[in-house]
């Protein structure tokens, strides 16, 4: 099969087409031609080494962390799947390479993908949908009322977040440019930033929870706007000791968390507020829940842009550019 990998970590190493061998399946995986996946943050990470303190890979490496497809074969005490199933999902870190033909997965990782969507919108969901369900709803239990500020809402996970936000009850915040600024307001946000012109440190106050998507100062200006007992949600901050212990990462690491975070620690300390570092886990329960969600119209996928497979490091290289405007994603079997 067709695949683009990596021979090295770097940002200068290529992504470069290769043929790999067929996935092998075991009882509990599916094989899945797949027909279209996404680009998110996370892969540029990968590619250039930025996350191998959490992630162990072999090279050659196939990029790739969500995908939409055809069920090709299951496996033998695989029930909830056949072949012909349009299904979508977002493999373990440990089997990702969704910029590929084919992909085995685990069951417990697919679901049956919405009927309404395409293969390129449903491929556009899992990472950032679960993402966003597993912030709002295992972490920050979001509650209708509430008040929540969404980092970059133009963006890949933003433009989700704001819609589950809003189909939860909640009063939305965002910020966003002025490019942005339309996209954001058709999606449900009741109040926008213009980061470029205006600090959202000093015109919101009061809320009960942050999205933070984009780390650095914005993260830690975040800390300002909530209130007392109030909660900071990263993707992209620093994971901090209590996410090294949850995820049983040893002492060493662990203690190392707790040295490089001890800032992001210091200011939730100083403002009585809680900070967590989200580790998303693949879920096609969650999917599923989600696949409810957007049949009903509740929630609409948002792509960008859509490039050949072959373009996937030209695509890779858009998306670090930090223009797109909702999600890319990479067609790999052309639509018929």
């Amino acid at each position: 099969m067709k695949a683009m990998i990596i021979e090295k970590y770097g940002k200068n190493s290529p992504l470069v087409m290769a043929e790999r061998p067929m996935p092998s399946i075991g009882e509990h995986d599916v094989l899945v031609e797949i027909h279209a996946a996404s680009l998110n943050p996370i892969d540029f990470k990968i590619k250039e080494g930025k996350v191998k303190f959490l992630l162990k890979y072999k090279f050659p490496l196939v990029l790739g962390n969500d995908f939409s497809g055809v069920v090709v074969q299951a496996g033998g005490s695989v029930s909830a799947f056949k072949p012909g199933d349009q299904v979508y999902g977002r493999p373990r870190k440990n089997r990702i390479g969704t910029l590929a033909e084919y992909i085995a997965v685990h069951e417990d990782d697919l679901s049956l993908m919405p009927q309404n969507l395409s293969f390129d919108e449903a491929a556009s969901i899992p990472l950032v949908g679960l993402t966003t369900y597993q912030a709002f709803t295992d972490i920050l239990k979001l509650r209708k009322g509430q008040k929540i500020l969404i980092h970059a809402g133009a963006g890949g996970v933003g433009t989700f977040a704001i819609q589950l936000a809003k189909e939860m009850g909640a009063f939305v915040a965002t910020t966003a440019s002025d490019k942005g600024y339309e996209l954001v307001k058709s999606l449900g946000a009741d109040r926008i930033v213009n980061y470029r012109k205006e600090k959202v440190e000093e015109l919101l106050a009061g809320y009960d929870a942050v999205f933070d998507t984009l780390g650095g100062d914005a993260l830690e200006k975040s800390f300002r706007i909530l209130k007392e007992g109030g909660q900071v949600v990263s993707i992209s901050g620093v994971p901090n000791a209590a996410f090294g212990k949850e995820q049983q990462l040893g002492w060493i690491k662990t203690a190392l968390l707790a040295l490089v975070s001890r800032r992001i620690t210091a200011l939730a300390k100083k403002s009585r507020t809680s900070y967590r570092y989200l580790f998303m886990k693949p879920s096609g329960a969650q999917l599923s829940l989600l696949k409810e969600r957007i049949e009903s119209g509740r929630i609409k996928p948002v792509v960008d842009k859509v490039f050949r497979l072959e373009d996937a490091g030209q695509a890779l290289r858009y998306l670090e550019g930090g223009s797109a405007k909702g999600k890319v994603v990479i067609r790999i079997r052309p639509s018929e």
